[in-house]
């Protein structure tokens, strides 16, 4: 095994508090890659060890947990009973003991009974990596919203966990003489009401999913198209939101420090505008509870005109992360390799040397035509105004620009094409307006039959 020390060094560890919850021993459980191995085949960027255990790491000091150590335990295959060898687990064990550490974070999705095994045999809290993520989805979720969504995958995960670490679940209620019966036993009056509490939080969801519809629709009824920012967690998405809408969105090198979604105006460089959309940032191995729970607000990526895929080019794991992200969206039902709407930004440019920004640059520009990139740094603000221009190029490509005349006395008509449509030209003569729209297909229509307007006969 090998093992990476925390303490010693102050830089390294987060300051002792009142909210400090623990000591913590994270464990790496990695599958050795094996020659010819079908899957790593299919999952062309390996990760490095190294790199996940930090990302690890950083889940656990999300919730203000004290790291002691790190530690990399390569597997040749998983154990049912407890996913580690019993060496292995011996060997953590003795860490634990010596450390005195409290809890075991396992970055690795463990079964309710290699949880309890575990537990059992090191004498410490485990958490797998779906609780962690969980519990720090938890802590964050601020909105009526992103509460009833955590909770609803919290509940999911607990039901499936009920046999872990109870000594109740022999008492049985109910039933009085001879003729009531045993009752229910204690575990089943727990999942009763688990599930009565997810009836209860899907009806919820379900609500929300119907208020973000109206709202879409809302929004569809005015010139406004929706851009949203997807990525991996602390790819730099709510700066780079920040920066496009002179927002002021919490954001901190820390993992899934934006939770609850945000949409802000966006303004176009010609003056045209369009709503911003941050979401929840992705991650490995990211649990299905969450991507099924937090559908209601990813609802928002669906239906986006552009998706900003923020990518943290200086990262080492840039590339496995991105697979990463095209997996989730994948699992949203769009397809990455055919989407248009996509455009990638690779931001954090500010962290590289001139030369070696000049390589990235190269590689960006032998990239396709339908797959461009657009190197940024939301920190500094260098590369903000191509990204902006590409996005308004997007958005008119898919609307139509028109000429028309109206009477400048008509002042409802003139409010109208306001609300309604992207004003380019708007130009005073002999008391009428000539102007010049861009309009959305679905306004086509309206605009022409009522105004009498034609198609510009020129790009403008």
């Amino acid at each position: 095994m090998e093992f990476r020390s925390f303490e010693g060094n102050a830089a390294d560890r987060p300051s002792a508090s009142s909210e400090s919850t623990g000591r913590v021993l994270v464990v790496g459980p990695y599958m050795r890659e094996r020659r010819g191995d079908a899957d790593a085949q299919a999952y062309s960027h390996v990760r490095d060890t190294e790199a996940r255990l930090e990302e690890a790491v950083g889940l656990a000091r999300a919730i203000d947990l004290t790291v002691v150590e790190a530690v990399a335990a390569p597997l040749s295959q998983i154990r049912p009973a407890t996913y580690l060898g019993k060496g292995k687990v011996e060997e953590i064990a003795g860490l634990i003991a010596a450390n005195e550490i409290g809890i075991v974070v396992m970055d690795c999705a463990l079964s309710p009974i290699q949880q309890r095994n575990l537990e059992k045999e090191l004498k410490a809290k485990v958490l797998d990596r779906t609780g962690l993520i969980l519990e720090i989805f938890g802590r964050r979720a601020k909105t009526k919203e992103g509460t009833l969504q955590v909770e609803l995958a919290h509940l999911n995960y607990q039901r499936s966990r009920l046999v872990r670490s109870w000594t109740h679940l022999e008492r049985q209620r109910g039933g009085f003489g001879f003729m009531g019966g045993p009752g229910e036993t204690q575990i089943e009056a727990d999942r009763r009401m688990i599930g009565d509490r997810i009836a209860r939080l899907e009806a919820d969801l379900r609500k929300v999913q119907a208020t973000r519809r109206l709202h879409r629709a809302g929004r569809q009824r005015v010139p406004y198209r929706v851009v949203a920012l997807v990525g991996y967690t602390n790819a730099g998405k709510s700066t780079l939101f920040n920066r496009l809408t002179r927002a002021d969105v919490q954001a901190e090198d820390m993992l899934f420090a934006t939770l609850d979604p945000t949409l802000r105006a966006l303004t176009l460089p010609h003056g045209g505008k369009a709503m911003l959309s941050d979401t929840v940032g992705f991650i490995s191995n990211l649990p299905t509870q969450l991507v099924a729970a937090f559908r209601a607000t990813l609802e928002e990526v669906l239906e986006a005109d552009i998706i900003l895929h923020v990518r943290d080019i200086s990262h080492e794991d840039a590339d496995a992360q991105q697979s990463d992200v095209d997996k989730v969206l994948r699992q949203l039902g769009i397809d990455t390799d055919a989407s248009a709407r996509i455009l990638e930004v690779w931001n954090k440019i500010d962290r590289f040397s001139p030369d070696e920004r000049e390589n990235l640059a190269n590689i960006a520009a032998r990239r396709p035509p339908e797959k461009p990139c657009f190197m940024v740094s939301a920190e500094t603000g260098e590369g903000i105004d191509a990204l902006l221009n590409a996005i308004e190029e997007r958005l008119a490509a898919a609307r139509v620009t028109l000429d028309l005349q109206i009477d400048a006395a008509d002042g409802a008509g003139v409010s109208w094409l306001h609300r309604n449509a992207e004003i380019l030209v708007k130009e005073l003569h002999d008391g009428h307006f000539d102007m010049v729209v861009r309009v959305d297909e679905t306004k086509r229509d309206v605009v022409i039959s009522k105004y009498g307007a034609v198609l510009h006969p020129v790009e403008y």
